[in-house]
């Protein structure tokens, strides 16, 4: 029995646990007993708020000083426990970043995440732009980009285009400085470098030092022709993010564009369950892993603990902003319609494959399959899932064919779908909405059957690659899609992306088993 007497009305986080002993939601609040209290007294929750209370048997509290201190253990809490209930922030897609290593003499290169050492910029939408900039900042400032350094000069050390920190004749410090240069650029300080440089450029020409004069001037150039293409904001001095979603059929679409010193540097795109506080949590989850700006525009207001929480992270005042009006307002407005274009053109895809195959629910959730050999030797298999229309690449998987020998495609089909779905059923996994495999009526009929036997109902589909045709259980002949409408292109796009992940396996085991 949950005794809610017994709650403070202090600051902290509660901890909700199932019939197991499970966290299942970790929430943090300047009133425990107020907050705890309202999820077992109110009626006008949302629906994964109700299907959260009915599974709590337990509550436990740890009390605070402050709410700040309450947001810091909140955070530490859910990474330490994972609990189902609260939101996962992962990227519905990623982009790369710009890193700079942590040597002595660092190196500049491309990384999908941040997640080593060093200083991370970006992430960049345009993999255009990123790396028009990183040519930019290696050329202009001499930075090396070879993962070790080499014992002899490399080409663009002899072209000139590196400093060449192996040959050790450009110093720690001198390097260094070089670094931080790139480093102003990224964080978005060109006029301030530029004003630098010039200051520099006339001092070496008083000296009569003009080769490095010269230098200077050619890097001043290439500087300025980057502010040109950026069209930088020169009255901007500070960063900012900017926030927006659209909550649609219990799931929260959500962009965040960072803008430094009035340039778009990036966006981040995430799904998760709609629920009650969602905004107030997405912001704390995110900000404790993502170094806050001076400002973030929102558009609603949210809890000023957020703000006091954000401005500790930072170490200085963070301002959130809802604006109603001007320029901040059609910043905003523009995030709201990359989330109806990013998302919802997705999404049109899901409603019209619901359509034309008669589903009784949204496909939100595909998984697709395909099988892979050489004439019967190295045979495996491969599945992808797609949600809301999109790759899920975290959740692909790769399937080593145990059970067949010679060539069987169906037999294969069978064993990765019973292996796929008996370790969900183990597991408590969540099943998909719809699952597709490649190939024919033969291939449909050998997952159908273990899908009964494994007593799941799921709709399947089988698409046949010649024609392009489509299959359903139960009936003899394809559906009558047309293989150019927007329902067979969708499941077409599926199956090439299972089939693309199956090749790819495939050659993989194909070498191992090459080399000697």
């Amino acid at each position: 029995m949950i005794d809610l007497q017994s709650l403070p009305a202090e600051p902290g986080c509660y901890l909700f646990s199932d019939d197991e002993g499970s966290i299942i939601y970790v929430g943090k609040a300047k009133n425990l007993k107020r907050r705890v209290s309202s999820y077992f007294s109110r009626h006008d929750l949302d629906p994964k708020t109700r299907i959260l209370v009915a599974a709590i048997a337990t509550v436990d509290f740890i009390v605070t000083d402050t709410e700040v201190e309450a947001f810091i253990l909140e955070n530490t809490l859910i990474k330490k426990h994972q609990p189902k209930y609260n939101i996962d922030l992962k990227d519905s897609k990623s982009y790369a970043y710009i890193h700079i290593t942590d040597e002595p003499y660092p190196r500049i290169h491309v990384a999908r995440g941040p997640d080593g050492n060093g200083r991370y910029y970006g992430p960049f939408v345009s993999a255009r732009e990123r790396d028009d900039l990183l040519r930019l900042l290696k050329r202009t400032f001499g930075l090396r980009s070879c993962r070790r350094l080499p014992r002899r000069p490399c080409l663009r050390a002899h072209i000139g285009s590196c400093s060449a920190p192996c040959t050790r004749e450009i110093g720690e410090d001198d390097y260094q400085e070089l670094v931080g240069r790139a480093e102003a650029v990224l964080k978005g300080d060109i006029a301030g470098l530029i004003r630098t440089l010039r200051e520099e450029m006339a001092a070496c020409a008083e000296r009569q030092d003009y080769e490095r004069a010269l230098e200077l001037r050619d890097q001043v150039a290439a500087l300025e022709g980057l502010r040109e293409r950026q069209h930088v904001d020169r009255q901007k001095t500070y960063n900012e993010d900017i926030v927006n979603y659209i909550a649609s059929d219990g799931t929260v679409f959500l962009m965040l564009f960072n803008v430094y010193r009035g340039t778009l540097a990036g966006k981040r795109e995430y799904t998760f369950d709609a629920k009650e506080g969602f905004l107030e949590e997405f912001l704390t989850r995110y900000y404790a892993d993502h170094e806050p700006p001076e400002e973030v525009i929102l558009p609603e207001a949210v809890d000023d603990g957020v703000a006091g929480y954000l401005s500790h992270l930072r170490g200085g005042k963070v301002r959130m902003v809802v604006p109603q009006r001007g320029e901040k307002k059609k910043l905003l407005d523009l995030v709201r319609k990359n989330v109806e274009i990013g998302f919802f053109g997705d999404r049109i895809k899901v409603e019209e494959l619901k359509r034309r195959l008669h589903l009784p629910d949204l496909p939100v959730v595909i998984e697709c399959f395909d099988i892979s050999h050489l004439s019967g030797t190295a045979m495996v298999g491969s599945m992808v899932r797609f949600r809301w229309g999109r790759p899920d690449k975290r959740n692909y998987r790769r399937f080593k064919i145990r059970t067949v020998e010679g060539i069987d495609d169906f037999a294969a089909i069978a064993e990765v779908v019973r292996r796929r779905y008996s370790r969900l059923q183990r597991e408590g996994g969540d099943l998909p909405d719809l699952i597709i495999v490649d190939g024919g009526k033969g291939q449909l009929a050998a997952a159908g059957a273990v899908l009964r036997e494994l007593g799941i109902r799921v709709p399947i589909v089988a698409i046949a690659e010649r024609e392009e045709e489509v299959f359903v259980p139960g009936f003899t002949h394809p559906l009558p899609l047309d293989r150019h409408e927007k329902a067979s292109l969708f499941i077409q796009e599926i199956r090439d992306e299972a089939h693309r992940f199956a090749i790819t396996y495939h050659r993989t085991l194909r070498r191992k088993t090459v080399t000697p």
